[in-house]
């Protein structure tokens, strides 16, 4: 792979990345409520998906999912169904303020870092868009003369570390900002916001269309 080459994947990934979505929220929020710690096993769920997704299409194994009705909307209303299920249950929290523990300042954390980790990887493995993303992208930057192998770790290691940069910045950003939650009331309306928003992305993507 040339470096002209590597260059416009380069910031084909970082347009991509950077944008927000709901794994970028998913661990804003987990930093807001628990902790950059949380945020990061929350990152490091949602970076295995979605890295499995690129390996998938990269294999051609994407063509095969984004061209199969029934298997796009598999993953896309699981998904979707998730995302609801995350809003629901935000909004029907009962929570009106967090209190910080002793340790780390933040909201007291019960939750098993392995559940955290499993909920990036739902979330970052449940939104099709990522498949027909990278289905269209890999052939306009894979040069068949050259070795697929060497290509594929160099698209990998490049989408790894700024995937995982991005997120990691959002629950940074989510943890820097949780100390306005522990004023009282404040918790319940966090948890409005963040649902709304959750049941939003979730009715996006329910109306995700397959690539014709």
């Amino acid at each position: 792979m040339n470096f002209d080459t590597w260059v416009l994947y380069f910031l084909a990934i970082l347009v991509l990345t950077a944008s927000p979505g709901p794994s970028s929220l998913l661990c804003m929020t987990k930093g807001v409520v628990s902790g950059f710690r949380v945020g990061f096993y929350t990152a490091l769920g949602s970076l295995c998906a979605i890295t499995l997704i690129l390996t998938l299409s990269f294999t051609g194994l994407g063509v095969a999912i984004a061209s199969s009705e029934l298997t796009f909307n598999i993953i896309k209303y699981l998904g979707a169904a998730y995302l609801i299920y995350l809003g629901v249950r935000a909004i029907a929290s009962k929570e009106q303020s967090y209190q910080p523990n002793l340790k780390g300042g933040k909201a007291t954390d019960t939750v098993n870092p392995i559940q955290h980790f499993i909920s990036g990887f739902i979330v970052g493995g449940s939104n099709p868009k990522a498949i027909l993303f990278f289905t269209a992208l890999f052939p306009q930057f894979i040069d068949p003369t050259a070795s697929l192998l060497e290509q594929y770790v160099v698209f990998v290691s490049t989408f790894m570390v700024m995937e995982l940069s991005w997120l990691l910045v959002y629950a940074k950003l989510g943890a820097r900002s949780s100390s306005w939650l522990f004023a009282k009331g404040r918790a319940k309306m966090f948890n409005r916001i963040t649902g709304g928003v959750f049941i939003s992305a979730g009715a996006l993507l329910s109306t995700s269309a397959r690539a014709q």
